[in-house]
C-alpha cells in the first residue's frame, strides 16, 4: 500500500472542510467532512473505530483531496450538496441525514414568533424567511436561546395566569415586543454585535446556572449558545440569491474549479493548468469567492505533491 496518502492527511490543516479519497485510476471512492481535516483524515489510517466495513475501501485509497471550509455548518452543507449530485461507492447514502429547515417570522397573531418552515423557498422568499440551516436539532436548539433572551411570547398584552406572572418576574412587557423583534432578525442576519449581545446574555444564565449547581440546566444552555454559533456561522455554498457562475483558484500549475448553480456549489474539479492558460479562469471568479478558491489550490496543489513524491 502506497504511503503516500497517509503522508497527505498529516499535511493537512486542523480546519472544517470536506474531503474526497480517489483510487488508482481517478475514480471517487468517499467524501466525508470533518471539524478538523487532519485528524479525520488521519484516522482512516489509525483507528476506524464504529467505521470497520470502510477497511477495503482504505486499501484502495491512492489520492487524498480536500477543500477548507469556513465553518462546521459550511462544511456539512459542501458534504450534501456533492453527495446529492453524485455518490461514490462507499458513502452510504445520497446527501446527508440532516433536514434543510428555514427559520421564519409568523406575524399571523397577536405577537411575531420565530417558527421553522421546511420550505421549500425560491430566491425571492419573503423578508421574514431566514436560511437555509441544515440540521432540525441545531436550530430548534438556536430558537430556544433566542427565545430565551428575547422571549416575545411574554410581549402579548392578553397574558393571562402564569404567563402573566412570568412575564412580570422576567420584567418583559408590550413594549419590549419592537426591540425583542429587531434583535432576533439581527442575530438571524448574523450582525456581530446582535449576535455578541445575545451569546453574552446566554453565557451569563449558563454561569448563574452553573454556579447555582444546575448542570444540566447549564449544558442545556450551552447547547444552545453552540447552536447559535451553528446558524450564523459564515455559509456560503449553500443560499438562496447566489447568482449562477464558476468559481476558479489556481496555485503550482493545478486549477481548481467549483461550480455554483441554482445557490449551491455542488461540482468541485481540479486539472494541471498553466498560469497563462489559468488567468482568463481566475478573472471570472467573482471577488466573493476568490479567498475560497485560492485558498483550495494551495491546499489541492500541497496534497497533489503529497501523491506525486510517493
Amino acid at each position: 500500500m502506497s504511503t503516500a496518502p497517509r503522508t497527505a492527511a498529516a499535511s493537512l490543516p486542523n480546519a472544517p472542510g470536506v474531503y474526497r479519497f480517489r483510487d488508482e485510476r481517478g475514480k471517487v471512492l468517499y467524501i466525508g467532512r470533518a471539524t478538523e481535516l487532519r485528524h479525520r483524515v488521519g484516522s482512516y489510517w489509525t483507528n476506524l473505530r464504529g467505521r470497520r466495513h470502510l477497511t477495503k475501501m482504505v486499501a484502495q485509497i491512492a489520492q487524498v483531496e480536500a477543500v477548507t471550509c469556513d465553518s462546521v455548518h459550511e462544511a456539512a452543507w459542501l458534504e450534501r450538496n456533492l453527495l446529492e449530485r453524485s455518490k461514490p461507492r462507499w458513502n452510504r447514502i445520497r446527501g446527508g441525514l440532516e433536514v434543510p429547515i428555514y427559520l421564519r417570522i409568523d406575524r399571523k397573531g397577536s405577537v411575531p414568533r420565530l417558527v421553522v418552515d421546511y420550505g421549500p423557498f425560491g430566491a425571492d422568499r419573503p423578508g421574514d424567511v431566514f436560511g437555509p440551516y441544515l440540521g432540525g436539532t441545531q436550530a430548534r436548539l438556536a430558537m430556544s436561546g433566542l427565545g430565551r433572551v428575547l422571549p416575545l411570547g411574554y410581549t402579548d398584552e392578553r397574558l393571562t395566569g402564569a404567563a402573566r406572572d412570568m412575564a412580570r418576574i422576567r420584567g418583559v412587557d408590550a413594549t419590549d415586543r419592537d426591540t425583542f423583534l429587531a434583535t432576533t432578525i439581527a442575530v438571524l442576519q448574523r450582525l456581530p454585535d446582535a449576535v455578541d449581545g445575545v451569546r453574552q446574555q446566554l453565557a451569563r444564565q449558563r454561569d448563574r446556572a452553573a454556579e447555582g449547581l444546575a448542570f444540566e440546566f447549564a449544558e442545556r444552555i450551552q447547547q444552545e449558545i453552540e447552536a447559535i454559533d451553528w446558524l450564523v456561522a459564515e455559509q456560503k455554498v449553500t443560499v438562496l440569491t447566489e447568482p449562477d457562475s464558476d468559481v476558479y483558484g489556481w496555485a503550482d500549475d493545478l486549477l481548481v474549479r467549483f461550480e455554483i448553480r441554482g445557490g449551491r456549489l455542488s461540482t468541485w474539479t481540479q486539472r494541471t493548468c498553466r498560469r497563462a492558460n489559468a488567468q482568463r479562469y481566475l478573472d471570472r471568479t467573482p471577488d466573493s469567492w476568490r479567498a475560497f478558491a485560492g485558498r483550495s489550490a494551495e491546499l489541492s496543489s500541497r496534497l497533489s505533491a503529497a501523491h506525486d513524491d510517493r
